[in-house]
């Protein structure tokens, strides 16, 4: 099994906290993050975490503390995806489904129980440890309230780690019951909560995906009204994941039948319309340096990395790396 890994926008998170305490994270740490890097190994953010924490004397809570400046930025584009969403269930939906641009230890699993939700951490890739789990627990929590703009509360948190000394600060911030030892890692607060509206997004990280999305339309200037319309509204639909006809239809007040009748009659299937335009801007985003594979396929509304490469090389007839080499070194001979 591979080594587990963090997101390097997730790991300046704790870069940031080290320079909001006054200290130099180089210097403590040893070494800065690349502006260039895109994963961080586990072993190397579990040593990180443990030299912070025994640089500030092992005082409970560390993860807390850290995750407190979380903000959309640190989960990159599964920022973005949650930003996208109308709602705090659909928000906690897209982080159950592309955990792993961020995180790829335990995947989380979400259950509902009656008038309660249920976000689980198993243990199957193995326990990374207190200040991981809860670094990355106080995380979700905390981000889901800034989207929310509401201090979401949870009923009861629990972790597979052993207790802490004190649990005073850790009741204050998830605002319920914690306890420590259990099988799994879980939090679980009301139902009630995920129809929850989420508040304004970042509007620089919508501008930067917006100018990618802008180079596809200008691009496909010249379609037909109609197909252009589609087109456009497509590019939205395809970074929240719902890539279906009935969902293109829906955004055009049309039954699936009808705008499948159209569409016949502009020589177009929806699969040869989804195709086109997730290719066009697979393109875009590939000549962004900013964005790895992993957040690719995210943004085209694939679930895992290897179903984004085996369309793009059906696409192209290559795989998106030697595609962006091929056609780089051709700009540059031309």
């Amino acid at each position: 099994m591979s080594e587990s890994r963090i997101a390097a926008s997730y790991a300046r998170l704790l870069h940031e906290y080290l320079m909001r305490q006054g200290c130099d994270p180089v210097r403590l740490l040893g070494e800065a993050l690349d502006p260039g890097q895109h994963f961080v190994s586990m072993s190397q953010w579990q040593a990180w975490l443990a030299a912070v924490d025994a640089h500030e004397g092992h005082r409970p809570a560390l993860g807390i503390r850290i995750a407190e400046g979380i903000s959309v930025r640190h989960f990159g584009v599964l920022g973005y995806a949650a930003l996208a969403c109308g709602h705090l269930g659909q928000a906690l939906q897209r982080m159950e489904r592309y955990h792993a641009s961020v995180y790829d230890a335990n995947p989380a699993q979400i259950h509902l129980q009656d008038d309660q939700v249920c976000i689980e951490w198993g243990v199957a890739r193995g326990r990374p440890g207190p200040l991981v789990d809860e670094a990355a627990i106080a995380s979700v929590v905390q981000l889901s309230r800034d989207l929310t703009g509401c201090r979401v509360l949870f009923k009861e948190v629990t972790f597979v780690n052993p207790r802490p000394t004190d649990l005073a600060p850790y009741e204050a911030f998830f605002g319920g019951v914690v306890r420590f030892d259990a099988p799994s890692t879980r939090l679980v607060f009301d139902v009630a909560w995920l129809a929850q509206p989420l508040r304004k997004s970042d509007p620089a990280l919508l501008a930067m995906l917006d100018q990618q999305a802008e180079t596809l339309l200008q691009r496909v200037a010249h379609l037909p009204l109609a197909v252009d319309a589609w087109r456009r509204s497509l590019v939205p639909l395809i970074r929240e994941g719902r890539t279906s006809l009935a969902a293109l239809a829906r955004a055009h007040h049309l039954s699936a039948r009808s705008l499948q009748r159209r569409l016949a009659d502009q020589g177009m299937t929806f699969q040869g319309l989804l195709d086109e335009t997730r290719r066009h801007l697979a393109e875009a985003y590939l000549r962004d340096e900013r964005l790895d594979l992993a957040e690719i396929a995210l943004l085209l509304g694939y679930s895992e990395q290897s179903a984004f490469t085996r369309a793009f090389r059906t696409w192209t007839g290559l795989p998106p790396a030697q595609w962006l080499r091929w056609t780089t070194t051709d700009l540059r001979d031309a």
